[in-house]
């Protein structure tokens, strides 16, 4: 009998639409690219999506940036992060994360992972005494951990916690919005995160002279009085000659691409929630395969889903791999000898000290992980999990 395939691409995401590719054109016909070049009485773009995301995250204060890379560091930057000082950050994660603190010469302290695929927080409590007074945390593929627990430890320490929230815009933990409880959320828009502009993200705050660093850090050249998100221009006065130009500003075609997008944001979500749910209901009570249950107080967006194999050879789950890919399934592993994109672990990253994680390794051993573009229905996401549930049945029967 020939068994079924799927015939859609991972990669492929939604056009842009047509009221954003409309306001990008506007940009483009004006000339003004630059977030201050602008006419007189016009503000531009990017200060009108910043105010826009602030309001949308429930936030004082936003700024937008090049990417969610340059996010993280320069809100490393204005915390006073420097080389030799230590950072924590999750032992599961993506090179962006321990790059941002490898681009201040700071030192990554890397922290075990649960098997829901969050920080642990027994280890973090452990490692919290190592000097780091940051913690630069990872929301990796769009598991929130009990940030209640989380900022216990954090303020019992003396530990300013920074959020890398490029998987989890739109997200939140007890109703309270992701990169909302530490002192700085970060966000991403590269085409892969929930809005696309190729490259961009967001810094936010509500920190009047954190931002006021973040917001000279960015390259404003003494133009802050021009942000509409941003704090008052007297909180400048402390920091507008001592802190450095480190650019990376988003510019008014980006933002013009991304306003109509935030706006959608909401259905969106909803809409891959119902892939999401789709799949993870087709794969649950599947022998040899561990669903990851999300706890009630996490509110989801389901742009990818993880699930486990554990105890599994890896003989057995590169043949699960290999089988789903000639079905059309694109699955990543983390437990591959090699990294392949961006399954690159802590022990790929040689930059940072060597360090030894053995919960992690052993959840990192039996890791598949899955995109859902939203050009998928839920049709597709019902086949999907078919397949990956053929191909998991075959190792382990």
């Amino acid at each position: 009998m020939t068994q079924p395939v799927f015939t859609g691409n991972f990669t492929q995401q939604e056009p842009i639409p047509e009221t954003a590719i409309e306001a990008a054109v506007a940009v483009m016909r004006s000339g003004r690219l630059h977030r201050y070049n602008t006419a007189p009485g016009e503000d531009g773009e990017v200060a009108h999506l910043e105010e826009e995301f602030a309001a949308y995250v429930g936030a004082r204060y936003c700024l937008a940036v090049a990417s969610g890379g340059y996010a993280m560091g320069a809100a490393l930057r204005a915390l006073g992060v420097g080389p030799g000082d230590k950072v924590l950050s999750n032992g599961f994660t993506l090179a962006p994360v321990p790059g941002a603190i490898a681009s201040v010469n700071a030192e990554p302290v890397f922290v075990e992972t649960t098997e829901d695929l969050t920080i642990d927080l027994d280890d973090l409590a452990a490692k919290a005494g190592c000097g780091a007074k940051v913690l630069l945390l990872s929301h990796m593929r769009g598991h929130i951990c009990d940030m209640d627990r989380l900022m216990q430890i954090c303020d019992g320490a003396g530990i300013a916690v920074v959020e890398d929230c490029a998987h989890t815009m739109g997200g939140a933990w007890r109703d309270v919005p992701s990169g909302r409880h530490g002192v700085f959320g970060c966000y991403s828009t590269q085409t892969y995160k929930h809005i696309n502009s190729g490259e961009g993200g967001f810094l936010v705050s509500d920190d009047p002279e954190l931002m006021a660093r973040a917001v000279m850090l960015s390259g404003s050249y003494m133009l802050f009085g021009r942000h509409r998100a941003s704090p008052p221009v007297d909180t400048f006065e402390n920091v507008k000659y001592v802190t450095p130009n480190v650019s990376g500003r988003m510019d008014n075609l980006r933002a013009a691409v991304l306003r109509a997008q935030l706006a959608d944001l909401p259905a969106q979500i909803a809409r891959w929630n119902a892939l999401y749910h789709e799949v993870e209901d087709g794969l649950r009570n599947t022998p040899g395969l561990k669903v990851i249950e999300r706890p009630p107080e996490e509110s989801i967006v389901g742009s990818s889903i993880q699930v486990l194999l554990p105890g599994i050879a890896p003989a057995a789950i590169e043949a699960v791999v290999a089988g789903c890919v000639a079905r059309g399934v694109e699955l990543k592993w983390f437990g591959a000898p090699e990294p392949v994109a961006f399954t690159s672990r802590y022990d790929s990253w040689r930059y940072a000290p060597a360090q030894n994680l053995p919960r992690t390794d052993a959840i990192l051993a039996g890791l598949l992980d899955m995109r859902l573009p939203l050009t998928f229905t839920t049709d597709d996401a019902r086949l999907i999990a078919e397949i990956i549930r053929d191909e998991v049945r075959k190792q382990v029967s």
